[in-house]
């Protein structure tokens, strides 16, 4: 594996450009923890359905809104200054944000705050994934697109679990909050001089003789793009438009799931004034979520080569029916926690075998376009769900109808994606 990688960290620049994303996202994964520790453990406020689904939007509404409008603005403009003024913005909005905290501000304010970082995150991002090509070699291109993403997602979940730990030896409240905001400032600000040891036009893009579209023309023509790639998706593309319809569906229901164990860790399963129990059963879940997302990473090629990619899409599916209820209806930490578990395998099982259909049935010509539409529903499908039980989620998480028609949803798409399966075969490979 070390001799795999061995001739990409030979490349200096890959290795700067590399720092600057595991700075960048280590820091991510503080901020988040910041944000849900201000909206989940604030010892002055009752945590609410209602606000984690603020949280939620705040994260993930600029991924639905800017994601397919960022290309455009970022080959425009230099990606190393992208890198660098964009975490150096971050680290004056994330100061700013801990001295509203401080200032014990309207929850509006600080979401407002707290959604101007996110919505940077989105350009640093698509930055740092348009820039490898001007570091990388064709030949080690598929090796580093590996390599980068997977210690770029890691670095997050180190970011956020050091989040936790900080959040645990610290007292309650607004310092608390404000010291992680803080920390994920710090953090921006390595990542930004990280950026400015490259050299201002390294990372692109590069500039041709022709004066470049007008932006507005350019943002037009994106928008267009868009409607393009649904409208090959449901004319042209069955397979593919099955599949995201799926895990639409499914993403919906691990968002139902996701915000009631949050409310069952917080207000259920730690004592009332207990708030580092609370904060110690959110991360456990978590951390074994997250090892359920490995564990699908591993298994998945092994089911798909055994009983195909759509099937084991049903499958898993079909296998979240039948856990949700089984373990969910207890109320209890021990089967909560494998609940969580399981849904991080199947949720993640569902993606790994979407991707693949999308991949191997959408022409090459429509395939960023349709993954710009696979990228609002997915996040989309998280936010609506969060904002459903914000309207019939008591804040105990206990909630017998939302474990039953999560685990109905999961059953009629199980139920309807393999019936779109019959006689249909696996997707043909589009070029």
């Amino acid at each position: 594996m070390t001799g795999r990688f061995a001739p990409l960290v030979a490349l200096r620049d890959f290795r700067r450009l590399l720092r600057t994303r595991l700075l960048s996202q280590l820091s991510d994964g503080v901020f988040q923890v910041s944000l849900a520790s201000y909206v989940v453990f604030s010892p002055e406020r009752q945590p609410t359905p209602g606000a984690i689904a603020s949280a939620f939007a705040v994260m993930l509404l600029p991924f639905c809104f800017f994601g397919p409008f960022s290309g455009p603005l970022i080959d425009r403009w230099r990606r190393r200054q992208i890198l660098l003024y964009g975490n150096l913005l971050r680290l004056v909005l994330c100061l700013g944000t801990a001295v509203l905290v401080l200032l014990k501000v309207p929850t509006p304010v600080f979401f407002a705050a707290a959604l101007l970082v996110t919505g940077v995150n989105r350009f640093v991002l698509s930055a740092l994934s348009a820039a490898l090509p001007q570091v990388v070699p064709a030949a080690l291109l598929v090796t580093a697109n590996a390599l980068a993403p997977t210690l770029g997602t890691l670095a997050a979940t180190v970011g956020g679990g050091s989040g936790f730990l900080v959040r645990l030896v610290l007292p309650g409240g607004p310092t608390a909050n404000s010291a992680l905001l803080v920390l994920a400032a710090l953090g921006y600000g390595s990542a930004a001089m990280a950026a400015r040891t490259m050299a201002r036009d390294l990372l692109g893009p590069e500039r041709t003789p022709d004066a470049p579209e007008p932006l507005g023309a350019v943002l037009l023509e994106t928008l267009r793009g868009l409607v393009a790639g649904i409208v090959h998706l449901v004319r042209d593309c069955r397979p593919a438009t099955y599949a995201l319809a799926a895990i639409t569906v499914c993403r919906f229901c691990y968002g139902l799931l996701l915000v009631l164990v949050l409310m069952l860790c917080r207000n259920t399963f730690a004592p009332t004034q207990n708030e580092s129990a609370g904060i110690r059963w959110l991360g456990l879940a978590l951390a074994v979520s997250a090892a359920g997302f490995f564990v699908a990473a591993l298994l998945t090629p092994w089911a798909a080569r055994r009983i195909g990619v759509q099937q084991w899409l049903v499958c898993c599916a079909a296998l979240a029916a039948v856990f949700t209820p089984a373990l969910g209806l207890f109320f209890t930490p021990a089967p909560v926690i494998i609940a969580a578990f399981l849904l991080g395998l199947f949720s993640q099982g569902i993606k790994i075998s979407t991707d693949t259909v999308v991949q191997t049935s959408v022409e090459d010509a429509y395939r960023g376009r349709v993954f710009a539409v696979y990228d609002v529903l997915f996040n989309a499908s998280l936010v609506a769900a969060a904002a459903v039980t914000a309207l019939i989620l008591p804040a105990s998480g206990l909630s017998v109808p939302l474990v039953l028609g999560s685990a109905a949803l999961y059953a009629l798409t199980a139920l309807g994606y393999g019936l779109t399966l019959r006689g249909g075969g696996a997707p043909q490979p589009r070029r």
